[in-house]
């Protein structure tokens, strides 16, 4: 884990002062050391932060045998020992003991096919001095962020915006891309600033002779729609499950490739023609455990993030059967009682035999450090989770570590949010016409007062809604949103985007380029979530840990199990009251009994609406000041009429002018430490 900076000229040699400029910019994820390295072409510069993991003389650029090619890296590949002892079978030399040397290696042998060998998170660049070609790639989720922009002939990446405003990028809002984020539909292309933009997750990039071009090389494939089912008389009786006819499938590489498969359970689990849930069962639990044993390797202690719900407190449970002491565990917890959640993770630390440590948080300290989060994330903040994050990853820090495991992914790999298992019910019972008509009341009911553009929205959000049938709840929050949002922006900005429906874009987009109707409903909506706020709020948080040098690994986001399971009937998946159960019945032979019947809570940081304190007056202070004002495309005296009527406020309300307001803190804290 680490922080990465390229320059590639078009004309003449690259700026070396501003590749060391946009290097230091991202000290933060690497605080051990710094290279760069300018290529005697002078065309390329490449800048590189470490944080030592696995090797700690693991300094980056680091060549090929012949020189002709240089990596830098950010992440960490899984399984590379066996990569590495197949690669040195057959020849290669290498110069380190990283993990991230094997990608260097694999692609001198196999150009892009190296990344169909490539297991865990990461974003790096390849420079082919020879050919005069840049290749870069970001892992299949965005787990690791890759920006880049070109500018004044030059082509730059780096792993934080940050770090090209410091090479010397003209700084100033992307108005699309703050539209965007604004109606709750982030691009995963674009970011909130001017000329940057993000390789998107799953994608590589070449740049070479003047062009550059993007290409997906890898998306969630599409799972059979229909597959016949038959009862099977072994299952639990109270599991609601059926088997399945279908074709075998086997995850992998395939027969062809020039190196071999992980070794494993991942290796072999395909779909059977009788596929029970106690054979479901098994095949989730010995891929999970696989994942996360994987994720245990490294040359540093690695911890725990747990909160005491199923997902964290199963990689503690797993993870302490890689080690022989005791594994460090770390909870975030809160003064305010109502969303501590503390206790909970205690038991599950107990039950593990862990090292517990509790960073308790006021909401002072939430109020000292959001601004300081949101310059992390580069990212709107909707709540004061990312606060809370930030400082969950400095206490692991100064507690000694700087690699932990976390439990974020499993509610995507299993389903186990209520909007997706809402689909997968919708999709199987129908839509009634009553619950047609209040969904699309829902949404039509919308204020409108602001500007005639939510007009044109509001019917695709009621398409969208119908088209994915289990998006009730998600949708009517998010209509009943727009309106107020939209409020609080200036008619220039709006007038802008007259005609223009970033749903139906979105969706067409998204239907375009993977075959979306193919899928289930349901899937659909998985889809549709992993590639917009999942991969540019959610997959955020990397800059929120990597702030402190601390690196978050996240077994349920392993490809080979996200894979597996997607290809499961989702009746495996969806089919029993309690949400999670192939999970739960994986993992109950390692967690508590107390975990196993749990019944899920989101986690929930403190509000900022509706009480006085710190909170509330961070927000006063500082959506009145000069910062808002400055803002090209928000009307702060609405935004003043939002906060003089705080004390009139309906409770049913709290919830979306919090995130209204917290997002216009967000905006305001990013134009008064940048000068957008």
């Amino acid at each position: 884990m680490c922080g990465i900076a390229a320059i590639l000229s078009r004309n003449g040699s690259v700026d070396a002062e501003a590749l060391r400029r946009a290097t230091r910019a991202l000290r933060h994820r690497g605080p051990d050391a710094e290279r760069t390295w300018v290529s005697p072409s002078g065309r390329i510069g490449l800048g590189h932060r470490l944080l030592v993991i696995n090797d700690p003389d693991g300094h980056q650029p680091i060549a090929s045998e012949d020189g002709r090619m240089h990596i830098i890296v950010n992440g960490q590949f899984y399984d590379f020992k066996r990569i590495r002892a197949e690669l040195e079978a057959k020849g290669h030399r290498f110069r380190t003991r990283s993990d991230s040397e094997i990608a260097l290696h694999l692609y001198e042998d196999l150009g892009a096919g190296c990344l169909e060998h490539l297991r865990g998170q990461f974003a790096f660049v390849i420079w082919d001095e020879e050919r005069g070609t840049l290749f870069a790639a970001r892992d299949r989720f965005g787990l690791k962020p890759l920006f880049y922009a070109e500018h004044d002939g030059a082509l730059y990446l780096a792993s934080e915006a940050k770090a090209l405003f410091a090479a010397g990028l003209p700084r100033a809002w992307d108005e699309s891309g703050v539209y965007h984020w604004l109606l709750a539909c982030p691009d995963e292309r674009r970011s909130l600033f001017r000329g940057i933009r993000q390789v998107p997750p799953g994608h590589l990039m070449r740049a070479g002779n003047g062009a550059v071009r993007l290409r997906r090389y890898w998306d969630l494939p599409a799972s059979p729609r229909r597959r016949r089912m038959r009862r099977n008389r072994s299952a639990p009786a109270d599991s609601g499950f059926a088997a399945t006819r279908g074709p075998s499938q086997t995850p992998g590489l395939g027969p062809s490739t020039r190196f071999s498969q992980a070794s494993g359970p991942s290796q072999t689990f395909g779909l059977p023609h009788a596929l029970s849930f106690p054979h479901a069962v098994e095949q989730a639990r010995a891929l999970t455990e696989e994942a996360i044993r994987l994720r245990m390797v490294a040359g540093v202690p690695v911890g725990c993030l747990i909160s005491g719900g199923l997902d964290s407190s199963s990689v503690l449970a797993v993870a302490a059967t890689c080690t022989d002491g005791p594994v460090a565990a770390f909870t975030v917890g809160f003064e305010r009682s109502e969303f501590d959640e503390s206790d909970g993770a205690r038991e599950a630390a107990a039950a593990a035999n862990a090292d517990h440590t509790v960073v308790t948080l006021s909401d002072a300290d939430l109020a000292d450090h959001f601004a300081d989060a949101v310059w992390h994330a580069e990212t709107l903040q909707f709540n004061t989770h990312g606060a809370a994050r930030y400082l969950l990853s400095r206490g692991v820090r100064d507690a000694g570590y700087r690699s932990v495991l976390a439990g974020e992914g499993a509610d995507e790999a299993f389903f186990g949010y209520e909007f997706l298992r809402a689909a997968a019910g919708a999709s199987r019972g129908g839509l009634g016409p009553a619950r047609i008509l209040r969904i699309l009341s829902g949404l039509l009911r919308s204020p409108r007062r602001h500007h005639p553009t939510l007009a044109a929205i509001s019917p695709w959000l009621a398409r969208l809604a119908l088209l994915l049938p289990a998006a009730p709840s998600l949708f009517t929050r998010l209509s009943g949103g727009l309106g107020l949002i939209q409020s609080v922006c200036s008619r220039d900005f709006l007038r802008g985007f007259d005609g223009y429906d970033p749903y139906r874009t979105y969706y067409r987009r998204c239907k375009e380029a993977a075959a979306i109707s193919r899928r289930e409903p349901a899937r659909q909506l998985l889809y549709l979530w992993l590639h917009s706020i999942f991969a540019n709020y959610h997959m955020a948080a990397d800059r929120l840990d990597m702030a402190h040098g601390v690196e978050v690994r996240l077994p349920f986001l392993d490809h080979h199990l996200f894979e597996h399971l997607n290809r499961l009937p989702l009746a495996l998946l969806t089919d029993h009251p309690r949400e999670k159960h192939l999970l739960r019945e994986a993992m109950r032979p390692h967690i508590p009994d107390s975990v196993y019947g749990a019944v899920k809570r989101p986690f929930m940081a403190p509000s900022a609406v509706g009480t006085a304190g710190p909170l509330h007056d961070f927000l006063q202070d500082t959506l009145r000041g000069e910062a808002l004002r400055a803002v090209p495309f928000v009307d702060a005296a609405a935004v003043g009429g939002v906060l003089d009527g705080l004390p009139r406020l309906a409770d049913r309300d709290r919830g979306s002018v919090d995130s209204l307001l917290l997002m216009l803190a967000s905006v305001a804290v990013l134009q008064e430490r940048w000068g957008l």
